[in-house]
């Protein structure tokens, strides 16, 4: 197994998804990621009984895809920041870290002393990371924010998905959309920083925004905005298909399912899908002799390619266009992805031992390193490290149970 990471040492004191995703994926990558936690309440996330109208906790069980997702890999250790007694063990932890990684906000980070003052006088070559909603400059710096609101909503996201007439918002497809693309974004950077550390000695602050990755991911409609110097028209709602090209643009299945077609080169694509709908004389039709007059009657191409797809049901069609010479998918659920072959062929359902023992499953984190899917382990539990990481530095069981009692580490 590859392991790129190993002997890397990431110190977190992060809570949610968002950056907690970014430790991760460093951890799937080999990396040694000890998670610093509210030593009464632990990570904020852990409170967290419903999402997405669904129950994420039930009783007897210790396997929360919340927590697991972003936290799988890690360590964890209760500490009270803020005080002179934790700041003890915090500074001995950064001596040993490489990187440092914090979602907290300006005051926060000060209060708690983790600032990057703070923390460089106790370790200059410490790479520095942080997440935000909205940036460490400008006048939001301050500001808090979630995926809904910097990377959805203020993206344009939402905007270009949602219809003028609609009478609701159109939301993220799930639960930390924006929050996992985020955190992988921020491993990348990481990666960035520790390469450049080695090969110049300078270490790096690494800034990761909500809003800064929610415009890259739409980028594509800022940058065309800016060349026409206006907003964009709204985008056409047709079905089926697209405009001009019938070989793009989504269909509807019998049962009420969609399959999507996305092959860009119309002249290349349209005689097979006339083979493959079982219409071999729509090639010779006159309103589709060539490319000129198929791009001129696409309309009426793609309402010919909806009336066969309606004959038959999501389940029926997908074996056949298997065989298809061209760029199509079926619009899967979130079981049927989790069921993807493709997927699971590449090794990116992860399997997992849950802290009672049973075996679970989890998506893993999108990058192999020479086709080799790592192998992770839980999510740990609130403070489940806290002696064995103190023991490492170098305390001994009395002066634990000395911080204990004095609640500054749980």
């Amino acid at each position: 197994m590859t392991r790129p990471m190993e002997g890397i040492r990431i110190l977190e004191v992060a809570q949610f998804t968002y950056v907690p995703s970014s430790g991760a994926v460093l951890a799937d990558w080999g990396a040694d990621v000890i998670k610093i936690e509210h030593a009464e309440h632990g990570d904020a996330q852990r409170g967290l009984i419903r999402v997405l109208g669904l129950d994420v906790a039930g009783e007897g069980v210790n396997f929360f895809p919340i927590m697991e997702g972003p936290n799988r890999g890690k360590r964890s250790i209760g500490l009270t920041l803020g005080s002179p007694e934790a700041a003890e063990v915090l500074h001995e932890l950064v001596r040993r870290a490489d990187v440092f990684v914090t979602n907290f906000l300006p005051e926060a980070r000060r209060n708690a002393g983790i600032d990057i003052d703070d923390i460089r006088a106790v370790n200059p070559d410490i790479i520095y990371v942080r997440g935000s909603g909205f940036g460490a400059k400008g006048p939001e710096q301050d500001a808090g924010g979630y995926d809904m609101t910097g990377f959805w909503s203020r993206s344009g996201s939402a905007a270009a998905l949602t219809a003028a007439e609609s009478e609701r918002l159109i939301g993220m497809p799930t639960g930390a959309f924006g929050d996992n693309i985020g955190g992988m974004t921020i491993a990348g950077g990481i990666a960035a920083a520790l390469l450049k550390r080695e090969r110049t000695g300078e270490t790096s602050v690494v800034d990761v925004s909500l809003l800064s990755v929610g415009a890259w991911a739409t980028q594509y409609g800022s940058n065309l905005a800016m060349v026409l110097g206006c907003e964009l028209p709204p985008a056409p709602q047709t079905v089926p298909g697209a405009p001009r090209n019938p070989t793009t643009g989504s269909y509807r299945t019998k049962d009420g399912r969609w399959i999507v077609f996305n092959m860009l080169q119309l002249g290349k694509y349209w005689p097979e899908v006339c083979r493959v709908l079982e219409h071999p004389e729509w090639v010779s039709d006159p309103r589709f002799a060539d490319h000129e007059q198929l791009f001129q009657n696409g309309a009426a191409a793609a309402d010919l390619i909806q009336e066969v797809l309606l004959t038959k049901t999501y389940a029926e069609w997908t074996p056949i266009f298997a065989n298809m010479d061209g760029q199509w998918a079926g619009v899967q659920t979130f079981w049927e992805l989790s069921q993807d072959e493709s997927l699971r062929a590449n090794g990116l359902v992860a399997q997992v031992v849950d802290a009672d023992g049973h075996p679970r499953e989890l998506i893993q984190s999108p990058v192999l390193f020479d086709q080799d899917p790592p192998t992770i382990t839980r999510a740990p539990q609130f403070a489940e490290h806290t002696d064995e990481i103190l023991g490492e530095l170098g305390l001994s069981d009395e002066q634990i149970l000395e911080l204990k009692i004095q609640g500054i580490v749980t």
